[in-house]
């Protein structure tokens, strides 16, 4: 009997290899998977859609918040007519916008990633310096803002004792927004050294190890290499810091409200909407402006996952 003839017997006698049973969820199954998809749904859509659509179509009326909802008046686009034409604040807030998100980008960005390359490197104590460095992270930006007003007051300020001056940090409209920036990078820094640090500890250490055989030096081993390697990173930290410049409210809310120098889209949507003014239809239509805005940045770091994911 040839070997051929023994394989085909010894096939015959085991018989076709079992088929596996799909196992089919139970009707509780059914129903815990089912719950546990529609909560979230509902909680998205009632927290985050709907109000986003409510305020689309509040933006093309004039409406107080007193009243019922037939009280609106609708009055198409007048709303954004008068924002970018008769709105004083509404141009300086957009600068002051923009002056956020570039020092965001020059300054805190910078010395996060800066840092985050040294703290990889495992030195002594590099865990006490990431929990101090990271320790504003934790704190509301509201409450830095009142941290800060210990180096900033007018009068017990420490800066102005220090050197002898009587500056109003916060209260200046030459210096304020400055100022203010100052504190948001020491919240910032943190948070970015943190993400890139995570993105640091993915990297291949093979890499590392290939960029040193062939002679190349830390510095260009990190632009050349580990930068590059780290471009998912790099585009959630564009996001990151486009979004967190443009929804920039708290700090300013509380020092002064967004006025005197601190314009920001954010606090104009707040004293439209919860303010003295009171006006719905106006302040939607800021809020539509900056929501308009984010989405670009947004659907362009979305855009970019999902080529990556097709090319992967």
């Amino acid at each position: 009997m040839t070997t051929t003839e023994e394989v085909r017997r010894a096939a015959q006698d085991v018989g076709p290899p079992p088929q596996r049973r799909e196992k089919k969820l139970s009707p509780r199954d059914r129903l815990v998977v089912a719950g546990m998809l529609l909560v979230p749904i509902v909680l998205v859509v009632w927290l985050v859609w709907l109000p986003a659509l409510g305020s689309v179509v509040l933006s093309f009326g004039k409406w107080n918040g007193f009243g019922d909802l037939d009280t609106i008046e609708w009055v198409g686009t007048q709303n954004y007519e008068d924002i970018a034409t008769i709105y004083p604040p509404f141009w300086p807030a957009i600068q002051h916008n923009l002056i956020w998100l570039a020092f965001l980008f020059m300054f805190p960005t910078v010395l996060g990633m800066l840092l985050a390359v040294v703290l990889d490197r495992e030195m002594r104590g590099s865990r006490f310096y990431q929990t101090a460095f990271y320790m504003p992270v934790v704190l509301s930006v509201a409450l830095i803002g009142f941290i800060w007003q210990l180096f900033y007051s007018r009068d017990q300020g420490l800066i102005n004792q220090v050197f002898n001056t009587q500056v109003d940090w916060y209260g200046d409209p030459d210096v304020n927004l400055w100022a203010v920036l100052v504190a948001t990078a020491w919240r910032h820094t943190g948070y970015i050294m943190l993400i890139y640090l995570a993105g640091l500890k993915g990297v291949d250490a093979s890499l590392r190890e290939a960029a040193a055989v062939d002679g190349a030096s830390e510095v260009r081993t990190f632009f050349h290499v580990i930068f590059p390697v780290m471009r998912p990173i790099n585009m959630v930290v564009v996001v990151i810091v486009v979004i967190e410049s443009l929804r920039a409210f708290d700090i300013v809310w509380v020092i002064n409200k967004g006025r005197n120098g601190l314009e920001l889209i954010g606090a104009l949507v707040g004293q439209n909407v919860i303010g003295e003014a009171t006006r719905y239809g106006f302040g939607s239509a800021l809020a539509v402006i900056m929501m308009l805005i984010s989405s670009v940045f947004i659907t362009i770091y979305l855009r970019n996952v999902f080529r990556e994911e097709r090319q992967g």
